[in-house]
């Protein structure tokens, strides 16, 4: 039998750095919305239902990873990724509202896009952050973003070599996440993809620690409507890149891994994920299930 909780979300303006959403089930925490942070705001912690964080913030080997966030590479040349020189900055213009819909909450909220200058906004974000209970294993965060440019912009990536082509939804894992493994839609398992195309992708091991090895993990899915679906994935459980001795646990849904995308002035973009986080190892039949209920949503008007 499956028992959904009542879900909460606060908006909490002193939490962090600036202001947190934090959502809970039953008046126990599933996440934390960082929508203060001034570098960008990133969702961490992210627990599972068992209590299980999945989450790393800031880690010193790339200390501009935020636990799950969303930002591009380059925006007409300028830096939005990395936090060191001159980079652009994502801040939410106010504290984001609170909507209710049935057992789902959203937190939604509007977004600038500054260049390094610290004073140029270059695009306008609407970013909608919805809690949907899925069952006593596992919820999902849906995250619909849409891109308003304020100028002509370009898009873009670093193109790949032996790094590159990330950009957009991303998450770090924590390093005692260990033994971990991707699937993909095809049920094919990896160490680590580089632009293979799938309409999803699940991160799966063994909590480490207090934790017990527990095991836990998450998958993105990538909709038909969103551009160049099935998205290219950039992902790995372990690469030398990520400098340290745990387990990288990365995975980003890099919809830029071919090339740009040019926007004209008031040309939106809009892009939708939905984010399954779960206790137990990802199972194939199961995700290929839920990706099917979230194929049926998205054909439908989302709001």
């Amino acid at each position: 039998m499956t028992i959904i909780g009542a879900t909460h979300i606060a908006i909490d303006p002193a939490a962090g750095e600036g202001g947190e959403a934090i959502i809970t089930v039953d008046g126990v925490e599933r996440c934390r919305y960082a929508y203060g942070a001034r570098r960008r705001p990133f969702v961490h912690p992210l627990r599972t239902p068992a209590g299980h964080v999945l989450t790393r913030d800031a880690p010193p080997d790339h200390p501009w990873h935020h636990g799950l966030w969303f930002t591009i590479k380059f925006v007409n040349g300028e830096n939005f990724w990395e936090e060191y020189d001159a980079y652009g900055v994502l801040r939410h213009v106010a504290a984001p509202k609170v909507e209710h819909d049935g057992a789902r909450q959203s937190v939604v909220g509007t977004l600038d896009w500054i260049r390094p200058d610290r004073e140029t906004v270059v695009i306008r974000e609407d970013r909608r952050l919805t809690f949907v209970p899925v069952d006593d294993s596992a919820y999902a965060l849906d995250l619909v973003t849409t891109l308003v440019p304020q100028v002509d912009v370009v898009l873009d990536r670093t193109p790949f070599t032996t790094w590159g082509g990330y950009g957009g939804l991303a998450f770090r894992g924590r390093a005692d996440l260990h033994d971990t493994r991707i699937l993909l839609a095809d049920g094919q398992v990896h160490e680590r993809v580089l632009g293979e195309r799938s309409p999803w992708l699940d991160l799966s091991g063994y909590v480490g620690g207090l934790d017990g090895d527990a095991p836990a993990g998450l998958a993105i899915l990538d909709p038909v409507g969103n551009p160049r679906h099935p998205v290219p994935w950039y992902a790995s459980t372990r690469a030398d890149t990520y400098g340290d001795d745990g387990w990288s646990n990365f995975v980003n849904a890099a919809f830029l891994w071919e090339g740009s995308l040019a926007l004209r002035r008031h040309q939106p973009l809009e892009l939708a994920y939905r984010v399954i986080v779960h206790d137990g190892l990802g199972d194939p039949e199961r995700l290929a299930e839920l990706a099917n209920d979230y194929r049926v949503e998205q054909a439908e008007p989302r709001w």
